[in-house]
């Protein structure tokens, strides 16, 4: 098997090898395969990245500086974060990389191509967690010094502070991320941009396209208001459109980097887009909705009458009318006025807050701001995501539908205006403020939102129907805090609840707490943290795994000093293997969940992972029952992600189980002899091997004949195209990424009615 080399052209990239180039590299490989305009590019492979890593000799010592970091100690956190960055930096790249590199960089162009020098992260065991916005982008690079120099910039920003602090806020282990840079003829805009295929909070079929002068950089920081035009793909024509000041553009600076120039008085409030261009933009971002199949996010460019598209990733945030929105009031049509208006800009997230302003010049501005209070700065920028959390409204100076702040403050559900202008001159530290995310508006006061009208009957085309499938679409949770978002995309119960994170969050080993006397402290994290996630789900199956943690994972806990050091922990002491053989550690667990059964949560389901034999959930079983679960009346199951319990399930289902649920990153793994976190291997995990395929339908057809439901909650999950086959083959439920959750309705929802089709033309 040929190992993945360190240059990729995009050419060459097919989606498949997203976990080689990174998200970005993987849409512009996929975009080139369909005819799209998109600049000539190479990707320097996340395994360049690795091997830079290993034959510089710095790659255990990077990860011994991580490791028991505290990310909520900011002085530890930027003191590490330089000097791990400062390792990266201070060793030559190796001759082989460098030669490939410049090889690849010489075919561009005989004289030296301008390019721009893209960061592409991604994780190893989630590939498609592009980690965008964490990592750097250099422009306007001319010749291989300056290359080689952004290349290993790249890599050292896969280290900044706010990227570590991210990951170990979203669950990832560091050794786990890798990154890729993608290596892209700069093309030297004279207008730029973003545009959403579909409305970014509706959905509807208007493609929104957000413009400015120069390079767009301008546009995606926010440091610009951009031009805004409203394109119906229904009518094919312009029906709204917003040209705004433009103070200033973003241009090359010579030989290296960029500048910010002054735009003239005429330029500042010229148009910076015909209604030809809007409709020719617009016919693009549709051939790629089309393609991928979701509406798409676009960065686009134009050069006299030259268009390019430089990149283009799924819209998440778009929210289906009878979703409603988690933890903010609906925005009703009010009777008359809410107040003294003070200022006006875009409504970039709907949804209306009051409360008190703190203004935020700097990043250090943030560490004033409380729970409930309403961000007001000129523009957001990732560090200031976790201020962005707490928040009850965020009002910007700059900024359109596509900026730093309109696009996260969609993603947690918070109202935003951006584009204002002058919030920060006009609103002061303290005051009290109502912010209207629809309109846009921003009013004086704490003014209370009327309660919305009873909605008039309407006619039956007046609203998109929901989509109803008959197999059951649930959602995967790792967090609490993620219970609300996940609970709006209408998903039909969780079909993985994993509580490693709820206790490696709290940096004890289970343990500690037996050892210290302390078990009520870790039965009360637990109980409260499924909780939160059952009281969001109210009436919908909620599936919690018990604890699956490797033993690596505890070793770097208080408590962990006693952790064996196994050769490959995945393949050792955990999931239910452990938790036999560790009664006291199991017990706590069960004594959460039955205290929760007894609260009347009659809606949560146990499953087991990694069982091996049937025999273990025999024992698991009457383990719980000696502790008083009633376990004739409670719903246990499952994990099908060994060989064995595929090969098994039908003796699982004569020894009681009520559900199973396939875990397909272990499943494949095992089944294949594949580690993917190994890159000379890492190429042949392969969802659909015959083999893995063959399994999971022998496990669907025992468990439909015996009437158990059978579920996937792999990555496997959030993938349309295998969840159109599990369909097929009769799955019960599925349960896919928060994100992934629209689209995977629709996929099964696509493939039910062709099922149905089908049998109709056999029987007509």
């Amino acid at each position: 098997m040929k190992e993945m080399p360190n240059v990729l052209w995009l050419e060459e990239i097919k989606k498949e090898d997203i976990t080689s180039v990174g998200g970005k590299g993987a849409s512009l490989g996929e975009m080139t395969s369909i005819g799209l305009p998109v600049p000539k590019a190479f990707v320097v492979t996340a395994q360049a990245f690795r091997r830079f890593l290993v034959e510089t000799g710095i790659e255990d010592a990077l990860f011994r500086k991580l490791e028991r970091l505290d990310v909520e100690d900011n002085g530890a956190l930027e003191s590490v974060s330089k000097e791990v960055q400062d390792l990266v930096l201070s060793v030559d790249i190796p001759d082989r990389i460098k030669e490939d590199v410049t090889d690849a960089y010489a075919r561009m162009g005989s004289n030296g191509t301008v390019v721009a020098v893209r960061s592409s992260a991604t994780a190893e065991d989630l590939p498609e967690a592009s980690f965008a916005g964490q990592q750097e982008t250099f422009l306007n690079i001319l010749g291989d010094v300056d290359l080689l120099d952004a290349l290993q910039r790249c890599w050292a920003s896969l280290y900044g502070a706010r990227a570590i602090y991210y990951r170990a806020k979203q669950g990832f282990d560091d050794r786990s991320v890798n990154i890729a840079v993608v290596v892209q003829q700069l093309i030297g805009s004279e207008k730029s941009g973003v545009m959403f295929t579909s409305h970014p909070v509706t959905g509807e079929p208007l493609t929104i396209v957000e413009g400015s002068w120069g390079l767009g950089e301008a546009v995606v920081s926010g440091s610009v208001s951009p031009d805004n035009y409203v394109f119906d793909l229904r009518s094919e024509r312009v029906v709204d459109r917003m040209i705004a000041e433009k103070e200033i553009m973003i241009v090359p600076e010579g030989e290296h980097g960029t500048k910010v120039v002054k735009l003239s008085p005429e330029q500042r409030t010229a148009p910076v887009l015909s209604d030809a261009e809007v409709a020719r933009l617009a016919t693009l971002g549709k051939i790629a909705e089309e393609h991928y199949g979701v509406p798409q996010d676009i960065e686009w460019a134009i050069v006299g009458n030259d268009v390019f598209i430089l990149q283009s990733r799924p819209i998440t945030t778009i929210r289906r009318p009878e979703i409603p929105r988690p933890g903010t009031a609906p925005a009703p049509e009010p009777k008359g006025a809410l107040g003294v208006v003070l200022l006006e800009g875009q409504g970039a997230s709907p949804g209306i807050a009051s409360g008190r302003v703190v203004i935020v010049r700097d990043v250090k501005d943030t560490s004033t701001i409380k729970d409930g209070d309403i961000l007001v700065t000129k523009m957001t920028n990732p560090d200031m995501v976790p201020a962005m959390r707490r928040v009850k409204a965020i009002v910007t100076d700059e900024g359109g539908m596509t900026c730093h702040a309109a696009i996260v403050s969609r993603e947690l559900g918070t109202p935003a205006v951006v584009g204002t202008k002058k919030a920060t001159k006009l609103l002061k530290d303290g005051q009290v403020i109502t912010v209207d995310g629809e309109k846009g508006t921003i009013y004086e006061g704490a003014v209370e939102a009327p309660a919305p009208a009873a909605p008039a009957a309407l006619a039956p085309a007046a609203a998109p129907a929901p989509v109803i499938t008959g197999t059951l679409v649930k959602v995967n949770v790792s967090l609490p805090e993620a219970a609300k978002r996940a609970a709006a995309t209408g998903a039909d119960g969780v079909g993985l609840l994993r509580i490693e994170h709820l206790i490696l969050g709290l940096n004890k080993t289970p343990g500690w707490y037996v050892e210290h006397g302390k078990e009520e402290e870790f039965i009360g994290e637990l109980y409260s943290g499924i909780k939160t996630v059952l009281d969001a789900f109210p009436g919908k199956p909620v599936w919690v795994r018990t604890l699956d943690a490797p033993t690596d994972e505890f070793r770097n806990m208080e408590g962990g000093g006693d952790e064996p050091v196994e050769h490959n922990p995945m393949l050792g002491w955990r999931g239910i293997r452990r938790d036999l053989r560790s009664p006291e550690q199991f017990r706590m667990q069960v004594e959460a969940f039955k205290r929760l059964w007894a609260a009347g949560y009659s809606n949560l389901g146990v499953m087991f992972p990694l069982v091996n034999h049937p025999d273990e959930f025999v024992l698991a079983r009457a383990m719980m029952k000696k502790w008083g679960v009633d376990v004739e009346n409670v719903t246990l199951g499952v994990m099908v992600e060994v060989p064995s319990s595929a090969i098994l399930i039908e003796d699982f289902i004569k020894a009681g189980i009520r559900f199973a649920s396939f875990g397909t990153n272990d499943l494949i793994q095992y089944t294949l002899a594949i580690d993917r976190n190994n890159e000379h291997v890492a190429d042949m995990y392969e969802p659909e091997h015959p083999a893995v395929l063959r399994l999971i339908d022998h496990a669907i057809k025992a468990c439909r004949e015996h009437g158990v439901e059978c579920s996937i909650c792999g990555q496997a999950g959030s993938d349309p195209k295998m969840v159109a086959w599990l369909v097929e083959h009769g799955i019960t439920s599925v349960s896919a990424n928060i994100d992934a959750v629209p689209r995977i309705r629709e996929a099964v929802a696509r493939k039910e009615r062709q099922i149905l089709l089908d049998a109709a033309r056999r029987n007509a």
